[in-house]
């Protein structure tokens, strides 16, 4: 076998799978030059080959995985089927041959990333995977590389296009929540069953790989607290801007004397910080290491070219590590075991919407409950009246979860207290 020559098998050729076999044949020319090396497709695995005739030459495409995974001349297997199963099994099985995997599966990395890197370690495989977070931006490679001489203590980004792009068009144009969802879903931003995205769960899987490598420590998407954007409102949205502040929905990873805090929800951040800046289905990852200070990493998130970039990016890489002989020299990083926190003992500060009664004494028996969980007020204002109710807006000082939620299910039972509309976290660094 002609060594210049690295056959490649493709799992699945859905919108990432056609972005990776569109870049893989236009960068073929240059590919000599780049890697020491020329990459080529050998199979195609598909559910339904008749699919794909006109898109694939028919001796690439397969139906039976038997195809590939037999054929010893097949070095390097790249998984962009998505889904737990059989996805897991594919991989399991082409690392035990001694085949290099590449995969763009966020879903699969944040559940069984850490028993894949193992049996990558115990193969002297490659498994890449710089695909399953934040589609084009290179994160994971420059976090396992480029920041290694930093010790990193918080990671938090937008990344989740579809949920960026809902939020910015309920904040430039005052759409409300389902409106913009449903301009997302005929834009093709978001899927017919938008459940991942906006209640949180793509972020959360996406956090849960990026904290895994920021702190050395093997995080799961089960350890990720998720919360969803279906909530809030274009009023919101409206108040977060008087109060100086814009709403993204944040992937949060801390690093604390206490364990790891790692959690996605609809978050308040200064309109001076670098992420209140990034709009419609653009991604951004902000970093924060002990050397290098902040670094912010900023693209699409996602998309058949932008996911199909980093997943080219994977393979060649690989590529060059055979032809030098150096694979399997970056495995898993987690060499240590950190706890990680549950969500009651973070601390955060927050904002409150609700409409009270108006009458005396309303918002100092409100300021007293308060005070009695040891919660802070920092800002109260009255923004509306409505014959004998108000809207108030409330912002805390920095306060612990447990101590807030607690006060909150005392305030609901007061009969002053007609509805609590909103609570978001505000983020203040």
């Amino acid at each position: 076998m002609d060594e210049s020559i690295k056959k490649i098998a493709l799992l699945g050729m859905g919108t990432v799978g056609g972005g990776v076999y569109e870049i893989l044949a236009k960068q073929k020319p240059n590919m000599p030059a780049k890697i020491g090396s020329t990459l080529q497709v050998a199979k195609v695995l598909v559910r339904n080959k008749a699919k794909y005739a006109d898109k694939v030459p028919a001796d690439q495409l397969t139906d039976q995985w038997s195809d590939i995974i037999d054929d010893d001349s097949i070095s390097i297997v790249v998984e962009v089927m998505g889904g737990i199963e059989p996805a897991r099994t594919y991989i399991r099985e082409a690392l035990s041959k001694g085949k290099h995997v590449v995969t763009a599966n966020k879903d699969l990395m944040a559940t069984h990333g850490h028993e894949l890197l193992e049996i990558a370690r115990e193969h002297q495989c490659d498994l890449l995977f710089e695909a399953a977070v934040a589609g084009g931006i290179p994160i994971i490679r420059p976090m396992k590389q480029c920041l290694l001489g930093n010790d990193i203590t918080e990671v938090m980004g937008i990344i989740n296009g579809t949920t960026n792009f809902i939020l910015t068009k309920m904040a430039e144009d005052g759409m409300e929540f389902d409106d913009a969802l449903k301009l997302a879903t005929d834009l093709g931003y978001a899927e017919a069953d938008p459940t991942a995205d906006i209640e949180g769960y793509d972020a959360g899987r996406k956090l849960a790989i990026m904290a895994s490598i920021a702190f050395h420590s093997s995080v799961t998407f089960d350890d990720v607290y998720t919360e969803g954007i279906s909530k809030i409102t274009a009023k919101d949205i409206r108040y977060a801007h008087e109060l100086g502040y814009e709403i993204k929905l944040l992937g949060l990873a801390k690093l604390t004397p206490e364990g790891i805090e790692v959690k996605v929800h609809p978050t308040m951040i200064p309109l001076q910080h670098p992420l209140a800046a990034v709009k419609d289905s653009f991604n951004a990852v902000f970093v924060h290491g002990d050397a290098v200070d902040d670094a912010m990493f900023y693209g699409r998130g996602a998309g058949a070219l932008p996911t199909g970039s980093a997943v080219v990016g994977d393979i060649m890489d690989i590529a060059r590590n055979m032809q030098y002989h150096c694979t399997g020299r970056i495995g898993c990083s987690c060499y240590q075991s950190l706890p990680v926190k549950k969500m009651s003992e973070t601390r955060s500060s927050y904002y409150i919407r609700m409409k009270l009664e108006d009458r005396a004494g309303t918002l100092a028996a409100l300021a007293g409950l308060f005070g009695s969980n040891n919660v802070s007020i920092s800002m109260l204002l009255q923004k509306a009246k409505e014959g004998n109710t108000a809207e108030v807006v409330i912002v805390t000082y920095d306060v612990m979860e447990k101590q807030f939620m607690d006060s909150i299910t005392v305030i609901k039972t007061m009969s002053m207290v007609k509805e609590i509309s909103s609570i978001i976290r505000v983020h203040h660094a």
